[in-house]
C-alpha cells in the first residue's frame, strides 16, 4: 500500500481537490492507496481566531465560524453529487454547530486550555476529511473515510502529544490490513487514552501519514505540497535554489531541523525505522520528479547538499573560572532548562570547560535567563560563575551533507566565503557525524549569508554582483554602457551577472534592490530618484546588506572620498577612478588599504594613474614576487600628453586644451591638470605603491604655467586667461620645436625623491614618440636594471578609463 498525504495548498478550493483527486485515482490502477489530507488551506488559521475571538468576549466569532461553515458547503457543493449532498452538509452544519458552541463555552469562561484549542483546532481536518472521501466516491472511487482518532492513540501533551507506538500500530493494522478500498484520513489529530482529541504539533499530518505508512509497511510514503520537493536553500531567500533529486534520511533530518519547511521533523523518525522511502511531490507540477528521501547516501553527490535556518535565535553564555574541572555544571544547565520546557538548539563547549554557549529560541530568553540565574544563584555569588550573558537578533544557519565529512577545507570555504561579504560567524558547532556544520550570525545578515554559501557550493546559475555607483559623468556614463553590452557575454561565458542596484548623481539617487535597467537608467534616475545625499546613499547600501557588494566611484570628489572608510568598514569593496583617497594624506592612504584588508574586501584604485593601462597591478605583483623598484620614469598625463602632441603653429594653446576638455581628457577641472597637480597624484601613488611613505608635499612641481593663470576664478575665466597668453606658450612652443624635439611632462621618482616638470625631450628619449594621449610607464628596479619594464598605451579618456573600472571590479569578481 502507498501512503500519500496532501498539505492546505492542495486541499485549499474545488480545483486543487480535483487535481488531488487526479493524482490519487492515477495510483490506485497501481496499488491499494492511503490518503492523509490536511484541513482546507487558511482553515485553521481561521478557527484560531475563532478562539480568539472568543476568548476576547468578541461576537464576532460567531460569524467566523459561519463563514467556515459557509466556505465547506460551497465546497461541498462543487465535488459532491446530489445524491450525497445533503448528507455531507448536514454533517458540515453539526460540525459548524459544535464548533460554535466550543467558542461560546470559551466566551463565557473567559478563558481557553490547551486541551480546549486541540480540541478547536480538530474541526479543521474532521470537515475537509469528510468532503474529500466523497468526493472521490461522487466519482466513481469507492472510498471510506477513517476518522484519525480511531487510528493514533497519544498522552495528554495537548498541542504536541506523544504518540503511543504500540497502541497506534495495533489500531492501524486491524482496521487497514485486508482493506482493499480508497482511504481518507484526516491528519494532525488524534485522541488521548483518555478520550480526548490531541494534536501533533506543526506539520503534524505528515507525522499522521508517516505514523500510518510505518504501521502497515507502507511501500513508499508520498507527500504532495506546493514546492517541487526539498530544494538546496529556501527559494524566498536564494533565488537560483533548485530541487534536489536525491537526500538520505539523516540529511532530511538535519535540513528539517534547522528550518526546511518541506519536511516536518518528526515525519522522518517512523519511516526511517522501517527503510520506508519519502517521495516528495508538488501537487501542482506531478510530472515534476520530486526529492526521494531513502536510507542509500549517494557517494557522488555534492559535499553539501543544502543549506538551511533558523531565524531568532539568542546565545546564552555560561562563562567563569568556578566551572573548570567541575562536574555537572553541563547537567544543570540542560537539566533546568527541560525543566521549564526551553528547548536548545546548539550547544557549543569550549575544551577548557571555561564557557558553555546555548542557542534558544528569542522569544526564552527572558525565561532562560531567569531559571538559570537562580540555579547558579551560589556560584555567582562567589564570582564562580558569571551571570548569564545574551546575545541577540541572531540566526543559525546549517550546511548539510552526507559526504562532508570526506571534504577538506569545507569549513575554509566556508568562512572565507562569509568572511569577503562581512557576514561575522558568532558561534559554530559541527557534530561527530560530520554531517552539519552550523554557525550563528546576525539575523540581518541570513539572506547575504545564504546566497553566498550557496554561491561557493552549489554553483548556482549565475554569480550576482552588486554595484553601487556614484558619478554617471563621462566616466560613469561609458562604464554603464560596458556593462550592459557585456551583460550576455558575462552571462554565458563566466555565469555572471552584474547588477546595478544604486545609481547617483550630483542631483539624484536611485535605489532598485534587483537591478536598475541599464538601457533606461538615466530617465529612471531623473524620474524615480530622491535628491541626492551622499550619507544617506552610504547608509541606503548597507542596509541592504547584498552580498558581493562593490561601491564606484567615478567622481573626482573630496566629500564621496571621504566616505570610504565608512564603506569599507561594512564590507563593500571599492572601486575608485577618483584620485584624491589613494592620494591623500599617506596616514589615510595606509589606513584605507590596512582596512580593506582587515574587512577582507578591496580597496582598488588601477585608473588613478593611468587610465585602463595595469600599472599599479604590474607594480604590486613586481613587489610580491620580490623585486624591489629603485626608480620609474613616466609621461602619466594623457590629457597632457594630447594637449602638446596638438599644440602646433596650426593650433593656439587654449584652443588645444579647449578640445581636450570637450573630448572629456582632461579632470572637470582642467587647471588640475595643467597644474601639474594630477601628475603629482599619480606619481605619489606609484611611489607609496613601491614601498615609500611619501606625502605629496614632498614632490618638486617645476609649473609650466604661472601662478597668476591658475589662479584665475572661474573655470571659463581662466581659459580666457590662457588665451590672452597666447605668447607666453608660443614661445615654449618654437623654442622646443627649434630644437627638433618634443614637449613633455614627465614624473620621476627615485631613491624616495619624486619631481614633475615640463621637459622638451629630443628623439633619444623613449617618451619623444607618444602618440595622441599615450602614457608611458618605465619601471627600472632591483631585476630591471638596465632595460625597465615598460607599461605603454592610451592614458586618458572616459572609455578607457570605464575599462579601467571595469578591470577593477571583475578582479574583484575573480578573487
Amino acid at each position: 500500500m502507498k501512503v500519500l498525504k496532501f498539505g492546505g495548498t492542495s486541499v485549499a478550493n474545488p480545483t486543487n481537490i480535483l487535481k488531488v483527486i487526479d493524482i490519487v485515482k492515477g495510483k490506485i490502477h497501481d496499488d491499494n492507496v492511503l490518503t492523509v489530507v490536511s484541513a482546507f488551506g487558511g482553515v485553521t488559521n481561521s478557527i484560531v481566531e475563532c478562539g480568539q475571538l472568543a476568548l476576547a468576549r468578541d461576537l464576532k466569532y460567531e460569524m467566523k465560524v459561519y463563514d467556515i461553515e459557509a466556505k465547506h458547503i460551497e465546497t461541498a457543493q462543487q465535488l459532491i453529487d446530489n445524491g450525497k449532498l445533503r448528507e455531507i452538509i448536514g454533517e458540515i452544519k453539526s460540525l459548524a454547530t459544535e464548533l460554535k458552541d466550543i467558542c461560546h463555552g470559551i466566551y463565557l469562561l473567559n478563558e481557553i486550555s490547551l486541551k480546549t484549542k486541540d480540541y478547536l483546532l480538530s474541526f479543521g481536518e474532521r470537515l475537509s476529511a469528510i468532503i474529500i472521501a466523497q468526493a472521490f466516491n461522487s466519482r466513481g472511487i469507492e472510498t471510506v473515510h477513517i476518522d484519525a482518532r480511531d487510528l493514533i492513540i497519544t498522552d495528554e501533551n495537548f498541542g504536541n502529544a506523544n504518540v503511543d507506538f504500540d497502541l497506534s500500530y495495533y489500531n492501524i493494522r486491524e482496521r487497514l490490513i485486508g482493506l482493499r478500498k480508497n482511504v481518507i484520513v484526516n491528519g494532525f489529530i488524534a485522541l488521548s487514552s483518555k478520550k480526548r482529541a490531541t494534536t501533533l504539533g506543526r506539520g503534524g499530518s505528515d507525522y499522521t501519514a508517516a505514523i500510518i505508512a510505518s504501521a502497515i509497511n507502507a511501500s513508499v510514503l508520498e507527500i504532495w505540497t506546493d514546492v517541487n520537493g526539498v530544494m538546496t536553500a529556501d527559494p524566498n531567500i536564494v533565488s537560483s535554489a533548485y530541487t534536489l533529486e536525491r537526500l538520505s534520511y539523516e540529511e532530511a533530518m538535519e535540513l528539517s531541523h534547522f528550518g526546511a519547511k518541506v519536511i516536518y521533523p518528526p515525519t522522518l523518525q517512523p519511516v526511517m525505522k522501517k527503510g520506508i522511502p519519502v517521495l516528495i511531490k508538488n501537487t501542482f507540477a506531478p510530472d515534476e520528479k520530486g526529492t526521494l528521501i531513502s536510507k542509500e547516501i549517494d557517494p557522488t553527490g555534492r559535499d553539501v547538499k543544502g543549506l538551511s535556518h533558523i531565524d531568532d535565535v539568542a546565545l546564552l553564555t555560561l562563562t567563569g573560572g568556578g566551572m573548570i574541572g567541575v562536574s555537572g555544571i553541563a547537567s544543570r544547565l540542560f537539566s533546568t532548562l527541560s525543566q521549564n520546557k526551553i528547548n536548545v538548539i546548539f550547544i557549543t563547549l569550549a575544551s577548557s570547560e571555561h564557557t558553555i554557549t546555548i542557542g534558544i529560541n528569542q522569544s526564552n530568553v527572558d525565561n532562560a535567563v531567569e531559571v538559570l540565574n537562580i540555579e547558579f544563584a551560589s556560584e555567582m555569588k562567589l564570582n564562580k560563575i558569571d551571570e548569564v550573558h545574551v546575545d541577540e537578533k541572531l540566526a543559525i544557519v546549517a550546511l548539510v551533507g552526507d559526504n562532508m565529512k570526506e571534504s577538506i577545507g569545507l569549513s575554509g570555504k566556508t568562512f572565507h566565503a562569509l568572511g569577503t561579504n562581512g557576514v561575522n560567524v558568532r558561534a559554530i558547532a559541527q557534530g561527530s557525524t560530520e554531517r552539519n556544520i552550523s554557525i550563528v550570525i546576525k539575523k540581518d545578515d541570513v539572506k547575504k549569508a545564504l546566497n553566498v554559501l550557496h554561491e561557493s557550493f552549489f554553483l548556482s546559475e549565475l554569480k550576482k554582483i552588486h554595484l553601487f555607483v556614484i558619478g554617471v559623468g563621462n566616466v560613469g556614463n561609458k562604464l554603464l554602457m560596458q556593462l550592459n553590452e557585456q551583460s550576455d557575454y558575462l552571462k554565458k561565458e563566466f555565469k555572471l551577472e552584474i547588477r546595478i542596484v544604486g545609481l547617483a548623481n550630483s542631483r539624484k539617487m536611485l535605489f532598485e534592490s534587483s537591478f536598475i535597467k541599464l538601457d533606461s537608467w538615466e530617465k529612471d534616475l531623473m524620474e524615480k530618484g530622491e535628491q541626492m545625499d551622499a550619507q544617506k546613499f552610504v547608509k541606503t547600501m548597507k542596509g541592504l546588506n547584498l552580498r558581493n557588494s562593490v561601491f564606484i566611484d567615478n567622481t573626482a570628489s573630496a566629500d564621496i572620498a571621504g566616505l570610504y572608510s565608512s564603506i569599507l568598514q561594512g564590507s563593500i569593496s571599492v572601486v575608485a577612478s577618483n584620485k584624491i583617497a589613494a592620494s591623500s594624506a599617506y596616514k589615510n592612504y595606509r589606513y584605507l588599504n590596512e582596512l580593506a584588508t582587515k574587512k577582507n574586501v578591496k580597496f582598488l584604485y588601477e585608473t588613478n594613474v593611468a587610465a585602463g593601462l595595469p600599472v599599479i597591478k604590474t607594480i604590486r605583483d613586481m613587489i610580491k614576487s620580490g623585486d624591489k623598484i629603485i626608480k620609474i620614469e613616466a609621461v602619466l598625463s594623457g590629457s597632457l600628453n594630447f594637449i602638446f602632441n596638438n599644440f602646433n603653429a596650426q593650433s593656439n594653446f587654449d584652443e588645444v586644451v579647449i578640445r581636450a576638455m570637450e573630448e572629456g581628457y582632461t579632470e572637470p577641472d582642467p587647471r588640475i591638470d595643467l597644474s601639474g597637480i594630477d601628475v603629482m597624484r599619480k606619481i605619489l601613488i606609484l611611489a607609496r605603491e613601491s614601498g615609500c611613505a611619501m606625502e605629496i608635499e614632498d614632490i618638486r612641481n617645476e609649473k609650466f604655467i604661472p601662478e597668476e593663470i591658475l589662479q584665475v576664478e572661474p573655470k571659463e575665466a581662466f581659459i580666457e586667461a590662457l588665451k590672452k597668453n597666447r605668447d607666453f606658450f608660443e614661445d615654449i612652443r618654437k623654442k622646443s620645436e627649434s630644437l627638433g624635439q618634443k614637449l613633455r611632462v614627465t614624473a620621476i621618482f627615485d631613491q624616495g625623491k619624486a619631481s614633475v616638470a615640463l621637459l622638451s625631450v629630443g628623439k633619444e628619449a623613449p617618451y619623444y614618440q607618444l602618440d595622441g594621449k599615450d602614457n608611458i610607464v618605465m619601471v627600472y628596479s632591483k631585476r630591471y636594471k638596465e632595460q625597465p619594464l615598460i607599461v605603454k598605451g592610451a592614458g586618458a579618456g572616459a572609455e578607457v578609463t570605464a575599462s579601467g573600472v571595469f578591470a577593477d571590479i571583475m578582479s574583484i569578481v575573480n578573487e
